[in-house]
């Protein structure tokens, strides 16, 4: 009847995983109780968890992937401290098969369940606003993106406590993927856990082209649009392109596992390295999903906070859609080893070097942006000037990995782990602090405090170099990737040095939770009362922090680049419209969260072999969403006297600030070319 699932599953004998989910039950209860005593779950259900409001819907993505970010340095901290003791006779103190699960959990959460909310999250916060919008193209849509990501996390934390991971690696290589090498469920929530978040993540990429191509505002052509906006977009075309790729390897993964098929077998015709082929293809444009909307909000912080346009909007723009294009033709630079041979080795190579260029480009013109600018050390722009220096390295060690010659002598070693790092931390992460710092005011109001926010990116900055440089010098010793004890006693010192610097990065994660903690009780202190706290060029700066639910009283008129930055200048940037309209939105709906729930059964059924269950999550799913294709109360309009009074409000305390003189519109000014 349960399948595979037995009591055995549960690893009572690892006292490790046994401690934890004591630990996580205990605080999930405490929280329960909590939230039970304060009469949260009906303002939490109507407000949060059935929305379809794009901001509130960013604002989860971000709250998840930081609390799984938690979870994936977890991993990190146990694996370096695992190498710093585990030298000639000392084992240490994880065994090889639960080491193997950590640092595989550790890639798959930090990729799939850390980057990718964050970066998803931001668009979801900022590009409306950005355009002009009221909402994404299909705000349900948006919703079930959302849900089925969490049904994806969820599967992910439920193989710690009952059955396995993965040991595989982030990517899950076959034949060790197959059912040979791996018996266990782990591969099997890797890639229920895979399919559902991936599923979310396509229909967002599908949700966000169409939103972009055609809800921008009257007069807002294609170079008006904000770079951020631009680099969504061909992130987006990106996602659109590369995760049925990652949809359909799985399959054919799946079919090996559950069909016996023989796709990735060693025998009966299987072939191992087409998945690898297969799931390259996939995963390279994957690390330019994650980077370019990093570049795009770098791009706005720096025009911000240098007092300046930004210089070459144009070829920002042309870099962006080139490496979009050329993220397609550099996969193999993963395995030059393989045994394609030269000339397969040298156009990969030749590829990769050239895709450095557009990069380049960006970097240039964010620090021509900077020259002779009004440079504002902000928290935000410490952020984008430490991932200028970090990124610059990453980029130099990812140009001589391109050189097949040279990677055939770094290949799988400590280097490449490094590389890899230095890019993702150095790109990603400090791309995504410094957009929450930036546009934190937009979502709820206030600032965060710049103390704290100093003193974790200082603590991120130093801790990696501490972290990294050690493995880079490993590397070049000939140190590999992957193991959980080595006999060389002189790599000892090195990775101790990497412990220390691991330390130093969780002391920047801790104080961002303090950051957090401290805004929140100083949020008076803290108040954006203009809605501009920055000096802003862009449209989400010139509506109120946190931005109403409808985002524009009317729909902005766009006759220039930096719109409200011109509107600023000529003194019209708040006006009173003449006239208020009704303003059409649409309601909140909970099949979302019936559908991400039924996922996660019928994910953790087809984990488990439980037949009956998996059908009960299947016709869930579709039932859900039929009833949902159904319901005609999908909408309401909210009046234009409400609209009237929030906004009058509004202007009313922009005029005490002494903000601006809010003026009524002229006629003429009403209409924009």
């Amino acid at each position: 009847m349960f399948g595979k699932l037995t009591l055995e599953a549960i690893p009572f004998q690892e006292p490790i995983i046994m401690g934890t989910l004591a630990a996580v039950l205990l605080g999930g209860l405490g929280l329960l109780v909590l939230l039970t005593r304060m009469r949260m779950w009906g303002y939490l259900w109507s407000e949060w968890f059935t929305t379809v409001d794009h901001k509130k819907i960013g604002v989860m993505y971000v709250i998840v992937a930081l609390v799984m970010l938690l979870r994936g340095f977890a991993d990190a901290i146990m694996m370096r401290a695992q190498q710093a003791m585990a030298s000639a006779d000392a084992a240490g103190y994880l065994p090889p098969h639960h080491y193997d699960q950590i640092f595989t959990a550790h890639g798959v959460i930090m990729i799939f369940f850390v980057a990718m909310p964050l970066i998803t999250g931001l668009m979801n916060l900022v590009v409306p606003l950005q355009i002009g919008a009221r909402d994404v193209a299909y705000p349900f849509l948006n919703s079930l993106s959302f849900w089925l990501f969490v049904s994806g996390m969820v599967l992910v934390m439920m193989s710690m406590f009952v059955g396995d991971f993965a040991a595989t690696g982030w990517l899950a290589y076959p034949p060790l993927s197959g059912l040979e090498y791996s018996p266990t469920v782990g591969v099997d929530y890797y890639i229920w856990a895979l399919q559902l978040s991936g599923l979310g993540t396509t229909l967002s990429g599908i949700n966000f082209i169409v939103t972009i191509m055609k809800m921008r505002a009257p007069g807002m052509s294609m170079m008006k649009m904000p770079v951020f906006t631009w680099t969504a977009l061909i992130t987006n075309i990106l996602i659109v392109a590369a995760f049925p790729i990652l949809t359909v390897t799985l399959v054919l993964l799946t079919a090996d596992r559950y069909l016996d098929m023989h796709f990735f077998t060693n025998t009966l015709g299987g072939n191992a390295m087409m998945y690898v082929n297969l799931i390259w293809i996939w995963g390279h444009p994957e690390v330019y999903i994650l980077v370019l909307p990093c570049f795009g909000a770098y791009s706005e912080i720096v025009a911000t906070f240098s007092k300046k346009p930004l210089f070459g909007y144009t070829s920002m723009v042309y870099a962006t859609a080139a490496i979009g294009v050329l993220s397609f033709l550099v996969w193999l630079h993963h395995f030059f080893t393989m045994g394609s041979g030269a000339n397969v080795n040298a156009f990969f190579g030749i590829m990769t070097m050239i895709i450095s260029v557009p990069t380049g480009v960006k970097l240039f013109n964010w620090l021509f942006t900077m020259y002779r600018g009004r440079v504002e050390m902000s928290v935000p722009m410490l952020w984008t000037i430490g991932f200028m220096i970090t990124f610059v390295v990453g980029g130099v060690t990812g140009v001589l990995m391109a050189v097949p010659g040279a990677d055939f002598v770094l290949h799988n070693s400590v280097f490449l782990i490094a590389h890899f790092h230095n890019v993702i931390i150095g790109g990603v992460v400090f791309g995504c602090m410094a957009a929450i710092n930036f546009w934190f005011p937009k979502a709820f109001g206030f600032r965060l405090n710049e103390r704290w926010g100093k003193a974790s990116f200082w603590c991120w900055l130093v801790g990696f170099y501490v972290a990294f440089v050690p493995l880079y010098i490993l590397g070049l010793k000939g140190m590999t990737r992957r193991m959980n004890h080595y006999a060389n006693p002189e790599w000892r010192p090195y990775l101790v040095v990497a412990l220390v610097g691991a330390v130093i990065i969780a002391m920047g994660i801790f104080f961002t939770v303090l950051q957090l903690y401290v805004s929140v009780r100083d949020r008076k202190k803290l108040t954006d009362p203009s809605g501009d706290p920055w000096g802003g060029r862009t449209l989400e700066w010139s509506i109120s922090s946190p931005a109403p639910f409808y985002n524009f009283a009317l729909v902005p008129r766009i006759a220039e680049l930096d719109q409200f930055w011109e509107d600023k200048q000529n003194g019209v940037a708040y006006v009173q419209p003449a006239k208020y309209e009704d303003i059409h939105m649409p309601r909140n709906t909970g099949v979302g969260v019936y559908m991400g729930a039924f996922g996660t059964v019928l994910g953790f059924a087809l984990v488990w072999h439980i037949w009956w269950l998996a059908a009960i999550g299947l016709l869930g799913m579709i039932g859900s969403f039929i009833a949902r294709a159904y319901d005609q109360d999908v909408d309401y309009w909210v009046p234009a006297a409400e609209v009237e009074k929030l906004e009058r409000s509004r202007l009313a305390k922009l005029q005490q600030l002494h903000t601006t003189q809010v003026v009524p519109v002229a006629p003429s000014r009403q209409k924009v070319a």
